[in-house]
């Protein structure tokens, strides 16, 4: 004899299931919390330099819009995005259509480039 809790937790647990299964692997990870710390931190002060072609830069307000690779530490797909960066230095030598190569954190929900070079 089947009892009503029992349908209801097996239902639940399958519905559960079925949504994680349906789910893009980026989406998975802290990418949508955009407050978590850890691991994509801690991959992206290790991980290879992204390709990166500058779309606008605000040097006052700190920011780059970048239209980027996959971004490997971060688990991101490639997308055109608002970054700020570490230090408004960074974007003394800028301008639209430079090609450049990256490190990106996510920090405390804030996307930031840590690292930036000039592409060969």
């Amino acid at each position: 004899m089947n009892h009503p809790q029992h349908f209801f937790r097996t239902a639940g647990l399958a519905l559960v299931l079925s949504a994680a299964a349906a789910m893009p692997a980026w989406a998975s990870k802290d990418h949508g919390s955009h407050g978590a710390h850890g691991n994509a931190t801690a991959q992206a002060a290790t991980g290879d330099m992204t390709d990166g072609e500058v779309r606008k830069v605000d040097k006052e307000g700190g920011k780059l819009t970048l239209k980027h690779a996959d971004i490997k530490s971060l688990d991101m797909p490639a997308m055109t995005m608002v970054f700020v960066v570490k230090d408004k230095a960074m974007l003394d030598k800028l301008k639209a259509g430079d090609k450049i190569k990256f490190k990106a954190i996510n920090d405390a929900g804030k996307f930031t480039v840590t690292e930036m070079q000039m592409a060969q």
